[in-house]
């Protein structure tokens, strides 16, 4: 079995080693796809095998993790920071043409607080283990890599005390290593080739985790594929200009195993709105381009892959961002009645195209499951694209702020590890790993990003991620004399009722019935 194999398999039997060790401390909707135990994600961080240094910079052979002074001059990261660096200014650039009575700065003396980028290259600073995620889900995308795997990093800062010691404080920002959850070419025992069910079975099944985390377990550039970046690139107290508002900033990198470089590319389904609403050409491209029918079955299982023409590079994620539709949501000037322009409404698709589009589809025998209707289709539009997806059932801007093992009692800490997207996928992403074990054809489809796709299962009722309290539910139009069929399964439990979260949105929240 090659070193780029090894590290995923250790890691799978990681996961079921730990579930059945200290299940108890691990959320349950997680067991199978996910590494959240506070003890295991510490053991792996502080024995090097999977800390961040080692995975991209294993030609340095350091003794332990490298702090962000040292991790900046990795030769794969070369493009990264400048890359965020730009952002940062074209940011700053932004917020000062947009609101020149407002300042902007590092520090608590400005309007707006920006994140301080010197910790991205302080000694005092480093990327810690916070979780590894199972993401086989994705293999639509390559069938070939079986989907992925996550390991995510939060960055940390640890600050010297009289005594010696260091306390360590968590900021916000995460990477995301992503992996290929196999390579093609690999071979396991007796040479055979290792398939996507064999993958499966390693994260459903248990594994001899303690003897693993000893091994010293390196991928080689076959398995990367690609490094995401989220930052909570700024601050804005309430004021008397407006309410608290904070900015996440999204950045993808992919990795060029020729250039041996992680380099800037566009984020998946991320819409450059502005770009297409600026050139009639790509305009009309990209209206073509969605509404083709397989293309528009893909959207409607949330599974599509938008081209790179149409996608934007960096994704700005406004908290909170409420449920009206405003120009905060990805989306916004692309549907009817979001007209950005005062006293103009010439959106991308108009209701017509929808309804033509879903006329289409059912003539060649295509059952949309999530859009149904026009609604459907602009909350697809929305929560397709990175920063849409974000907006909703985050924690701020994060769906992974990741387990904070830092914590002087980190399995009674009180920050939640995952978001209540992320806890209510679960059971869909579990089914998949359960059909790849059996060596079936999952169905890949997801619903909408504020209701989970159940699958038949129960496990979620009653629970703020299905129908419970605080969960997400439609207002049905009472005088509208029919139900909005995108929606019809977005109730309440027993014992509560759907009510208003704003005055013109039709998305609700699940509260106790009140008199």
């Amino acid at each position: 079995m090659g070193r780029a194999l090894r590290i995923l398999v250790a890691v799978a039997a990681l996961c079921g080693g730990a579930m059945s060790l200290s299940a108890a401390e691990n959320p349950p909707l997680a067991r199978g796809a996910a590494i959240m135990d506070p003890g295991l994600l510490r053991s792996l961080d502080q024995r090097d095998a999977f800390t961040i240094s080692r995975l991209l910079w294993p030609e340095r052979n350091a003794d332990g993790p490298l702090t962000n002074d040292l991790l900046s001059h990795a030769p794969k990261l070369q493009q990264v920071l400048p890359a965020l660096d730009a952002e940062f200014d074209r940011y700053v650039a932004r917020h000062e043409a947009a609101s020149p009575s407002e300042t902007i700065g590092v520090g608590e003396g400005f309007d707006v607080q920006l994140f301080d980028r010197t910790v991205l290259r302080s000694r005092d600073t480093r990327f810690v283990l916070a979780g590894i995620v199972n993401r086989m889900d994705r293999a639509y995308v390559s069938e070939d890599s079986c989907g992925e795997i996550r390991l995510i990093y939060r960055l940390a800062r640890f600050d010297a005390q009289p005594d010696g010691s260091r306390t360590a404080t968590r900021l916000p920002m995460t990477i995301n290593l992503v992996m290929k959850a196999r390579d093609a070419r690999q071979t396991g025992q007796g040479g055979k080739h290792i398939t996507c069910a064999d993958v499966a079975r390693r994260w459903l099944g248990n594994g001899d985790w303690q003897g693993l985390i000893g091994d010293r377990l390196h991928p080689d550039d076959a398995m990367l594929d690609r490094i995401e970046t989220n930052i909570q690139i700024s601050i804005a107290p309430k004021s008397a200009l407006h309410d608290f508002r904070s900015d996440y900033l999204l950045k993808v990198f992919k990795y060029d195993p020729a250039a041996k470089q992680f380099e800037e590319s566009t984020l998946e389904n991320q819409i450059d709105r502005d770009s297409i609403l600026a050139s009639g050409a790509l305009l009309r491209d990209f209206k073509a381009w969605l509404l083709e029918p397989d293309h528009f079955r893909d959207f409607d299982r949330g599974t599509v892959l938008i081209p790179d023409r149409f996608l934007a590079k960096a994704a700005i994620v406004p908290t909170p961002a409420g449920f009206d539709a405003s120009d905060l949501q990805p989306e916004f000037g692309m549907m009817p009645g979001e007209g950005r322009d005062k006293g103009k409404d010439d959106p991308v698709f108009t209701d017509d195209d929808v309804v033509g589009a879903l006329k289409q589809a059912a003539a060649r025998g295509i059952t949309m499951q999530n859009i149904r209707s026009v609604a459907g289709f602009q909350r697809r539009l929305n929560d397709v694209t990175c920063a849409g997806c974000h907006l909703t059932r985050g924690i701020g801007g994060f769906h992974f702020p990741g387990v904070d093992w830092l914590a002087d009692k980190p399995s009674n800490s009180t920050i939640v590890p995952a978001s209540p997207h992320f806890f209510g996928d679960q059971v869909r992403r579990r089914d998949i790993l359960a059909a790849f074990a059996a060596g079936k054809r999952p169905d890949f489809s997801r619903g909408f990003s504020s209701r989970p796709q159940l699958r038949g299962s129960r496990e979620l009722a009653g629970t703020e991620y299905q129908d419970g309290w605080g969960a997400h539910c439609y207002l049905q139009n009472p005088g509208s004399g029919t139900a909005d069929t995108s929606f019809t399964s977005w109730t309440c439990a027993k014992g509560l009722t759907c009510q208003a979260a704003s005055a013109s949105s039709r998305i609700g929240m699940c509260f106790i019935k009140t008199r």
